[in-house]
């Protein structure tokens, strides 16, 4: 058991630190006061000290002009820590802070997946030359900046030698939902950190320790690293004009017996903790004692940003959808060329609507930059779908491309025995933490038996296991020929299928449609080789669930395996013949019913089929295509929804109130039912805002279009901006005008603004426990300048009991929420 220490922003502040001046700088011009504070903690108990660094990186620091310096500030943070180790407790050990970037990764943001690793790795690699025994990734609410962060740390570590020196801790911060702002969910969290290598994994800031205890054994049931936790002392209040965080040292240490078993082995405190409430959870910490874990058996996981598919022997059969392909589809190649991805987004939905689990994605279109296509279609469909995506290529190139912008831990298709690909692919799938799809393939012909292939698989993953892949990370293809080939082309597939399970036990991967090639009747030979081949150990087909015959026959399969009790599946998809599974509702030529078809093409050649009908539909059906675009964010398509029903003289604020708005009420009412997600929210937005300046181009005197002005800011002494940015990019994609005053805003700077533009909304967020006090001194100086702006507050640490004792009309929990609240507070509902 390591015990951590506590909070160091607050006690900075108690220690002279001035308003809006940079804390990490405190390490370099008053060090002696950062040595005291880590001093303290080490009296205190503290096992580990955590440097001054938490915002000491290249971005971070240039809010403070300071960006030149990460190498000096990182180099006295560490000082500091290892002069009060030495004084107080030799045998104590440092963290090296890294804390988030303030920026989001593109798609949801402007920055790159290299831009944020170039920026951890600068401070990574300071904080290992001077010393620390361990980085700590702290405080991160995306995946894809863990990701980058982890990436770094690792290559920092590899460079100055320091793999048996220096463990990497990966942090994360949840909402009170149990997932990151942007979905993630502790059980995909967790799963991905220990596939990229991550030497502990946990969770920090946000909630307080009785939120956290539910959220630790998630993790601690997928994964046996060891964990870490340090919860804030509480969720802060207002109590006369000061934020206080309620739970006290005793309150915080009737946690700890709790924490450790959740399976928590590193245990510190966040945002209101003191000495004192470290001193507690120590002595908690020794009367407990550990606690052993269950250990976890390993298992084959796939995970998007939001969940988390297991696929495996003891796992019902999965689908990975194969339309996503430009092979042998002309029209799909020809739109991938010109670098149009709207039937790739089409194809996807289409997909997961008639219920595939994983979608593979092949961008191998010749004379094109086939890692610009990937990179693009990756980032495309992780804001789309919520499934596990497959990067399908032997462009090593495209490959890297697709990893990197990949949130979570895809399936790579594939990797054969050739020495050249192996070399290229397996470097890959260790470093992005990638499941690895294995095909026995070789140099020279095809092996035509079972055995053949079989010693081909060995090996490959003996090779895996040379570049550090384990068990859980490769699955197998048994490698389909057609029938054409030989009569017993068939039954060595199947005996393939046999051998894997029986020698090597991994998940198996399979593509159906070569076995039938030249054939008539083609899904129903597919069809019935499927059943079979799930039979004989096939756990992930690689199919069309568009195809009613080969779906079916799945749905099959699992009922006959034992994997649908009762026969529930099968019974809800089949009960009633005569209803189409695609299309999900059963109910004939109802308006909902012909909207969800029209919506939910094919192809190029159907959409416009379907754009056709619905220019004939009545102005109710083309109303829900629209909301139904908007409400999946498909971008492109909702855009010539919205002219074909300008074109039918369908009032623009019909459309923007019965179309775009009530999409983005469905959206919001998901959101906050926990059905979608942040990134799908900002797409749907997207889609709303393409819509909205479609009727404002064709229609650009239609005053009833323009929307109020919306001020936003985040308070004076707070450089954090992420959240405002959220909710300013929100309101612009739903029509506001939107002002954004930027970061460390006086009140006296946001009334002026408010009485320039007479905006009748103000937007204000903290970040900071240290600044809370400013969001009612700001509210206080718009009341005594008689603005009569609405005042809507929002940031990570408030809370609507703070908001309504520091005078707010509204509390935004979130960037939907404060969306929700602009509409009622302005009646544009």
């Amino acid at each position: 058991m390591f015990i951590f220490d506590g909070a160091m922003g607050t006690m900075l502040q108690q220690a002279g630190l001035k308003e809006g001046a940079c804390p990490e700088l405190m390490s370099v011009d008053r060090p002696e006061i950062v040595e005291a504070i880590h001093s303290e903690y080490l009296a205190s108990g503290s096992d580990i000290v955590t440097t001054n660094t938490f915002g000491a990186c290249r971005l971070k620091l240039a809010d403070y002009g300071l960006a030149h310096r990460v190498k000096e500030i990182n180099y006295a943070a560490v000082a500091a820590a290892k002069r009060a180790i030495a004084n107080i407790k030799p045998t104590a050990q440092v963290a090296g802070s890294m804390g988030p970037t303030g920026t989001f990764i593109a798609p949801l943001g402007q920055m790159t997946f290299d831009d944020i690793y170039e920026t951890y790795r600068e401070q990574a690699d300071a904080l290992i030359e001077a010393g620390v025994d361990y980085i700590l990734i702290e405080t991160i609410i995306d995946i894809q900046e863990m990701r980058a962060a982890l990436l770094a740390a690792r290559d920092a570590r590899a460079s100055a030698g320091a793999d048996d020196r220096v463990k990497i801790i990966c942090q994360f911060s949840f909402s009170e939902d149990g997932r990151t702002i942007t979905g993630t969910t502790p059980e995909a969290a967790a799963i991905l950190m220990e596939a990229i290598g991550a030497d502990v994994v946990g969770i920090n800031c946000s909630l307080g320790p009785e939120q956290l205890i539910p959220l630790l054994q998630k993790m601690a049931a997928v994964t046996n690293l060891p964990l870490s936790v340090q919860p804030n002392a509480g969720m802060p209040v207002l109590v006369n004009k000061k934020t206080i965080f309620p739970l006290s040292p005793e309150d915080m240490a009737s946690y700890v017996g709790d924490l450790i078993d959740a399976g928590a082995s590193y245990i510190g405190a966040c945002c209101g903790s003191t000495p004192d409430h470290i001193r507690a959870i120590a002595e908690a910490a020794i009367a407990h004692g550990p606690s052993s874990r269950t250990a976890v058996e390993p298992f084959t996981a796939f995970t998007s940003r939001t969940q988390v598919v297991r696929v495996g022997h003891k796992e019902a059969p999965i689908i990975i959808g194969e339309r996503i392909n430009p092979t042998g589809r002309k029209v799909l190649a020809k739109e991938i060329k010109d670098g149009n991805f709207a039937m790739v987004k089409r194809d996807a939905l289409a997909q997961v609507s008639a219920g595939a689990h994983v979608l593979d994605v092949n961008m191998g279109v010749p004379g094109i930059d086939q890692a610009e296509a990937m990179r693009h279609a990756i980032s495309e469909l992780t804001m789309l779908v919520d499934v596990p995506l497959s990067i399908d290529t032997l462009d090593t190139k495209a490959l890297e491309a697709g990893l990197k912008a990949y949130p979570g831990r895809p399936l790579i298709n594939s990797v054969n025995a050739e020495p050249e690909q192996l070399a290229a692919v397996l470097p890959l799938a260790k470093r992005y933490g990638a499941a690895l799809l294995c095909l026995p393939l070789g140099k020279g012909d095809l092996p035509a038996t079972a055995e053949a292939r079989i010693e081909l698989i060995k090996e490959i993953t003996l090779e895996a296991y040379r570049y550090g892949l384990r068990p859980q990370d490769l699955l197998l293809d048994p490698l389909v020929l057609t029938l054409a080939s030989g009569p017993d082309s068939a039954k060595e597939t199947l005996q393939t299928l046999r051998l894997y399970k029986e020698i090597f036990g991994f998940p198996t991967v399979m593509g159906l449609s070569n076995i039938s090639f030249g054939l008539p009747q083609r899904p129903y030979l597919n069809a019935q080789f499927l059943t079979m081949a799930l039979s004989a150990g096939l756990t992930a087909p690689i199919l069309n669930p568009l195809n009613k015959t080969v779906k079916k026959a799945f749905v099959a399969g699992r009922t006959l395996l034992g994997f649908d009790t009762a026969a529930a599946e099968f019974i809800r998809l089949y009960g009633q013949e005569a209803e189409d599974v695609i299309g999900g509702s059963g109910k004939k030529d109802s308006s909902t019913t012909r909207a969800n078809t029209i919506t939910v093409g094919q192809t190029v050649n159907q959409k416009e089929r379907l754009l056709t009908d619905i220019t004939e539909a009545t102005p109710e059906v083309m109303l829900e295509a629209i909301c139904g675009a908007v409400e999946r964010g498909e971008k492109e398509y909702v855009i010539e929804l919205v002219t074909q029903a300008l074109t039918k003289k369908i009032d623009p604020l019909v459309i923007t109130k019965q179309g775009l708005s009530e999409a983005m009420n469905r959206v919001g009412e998901k959101f906050g039912a926990g059905k979608v997600f942040l990134p799908q929210v900002m797409l749907a937005a997207e889609a709303m805002q393409g819509a909205f300046q479609t009727i404002k181009q064709v229609l650009p005197e239609d005053t009833r279009m323009a929307r109020d002005t919306v001020i936003v800011a985040t308070v004076k002494g707070d450089i954090h901006d992420l959240g405002k940015n959220i909710v300013a990019a929100l309101l612009e994609n739903n029509g506001y005008r939107v002002v954004d005053l930027g970061k460390d805003v006086s009140p006296d700077a946001i009334v002026n603004a408010a009485k320039e533009c007479k905006a009748p909304i103000i937007g204000i967020c903290s970040l900071m426990t240290t600044t809370m006090p400013m969001i009612d001194e700001t509210i206080e100086a718009v009341r005594k300048a008689n603005v009569p702006a609405k005042v809507v507050v929002g940031g990570a640490v408030l809370t609507q009991e703070y908001a309504d004792t520091a005078g707010a009309d509204a509390y935004a929990k979130d960037g939907v929420t404060a969306v929700q609240l602009v509409k009622q507070l302005l009646g544009d509902e």
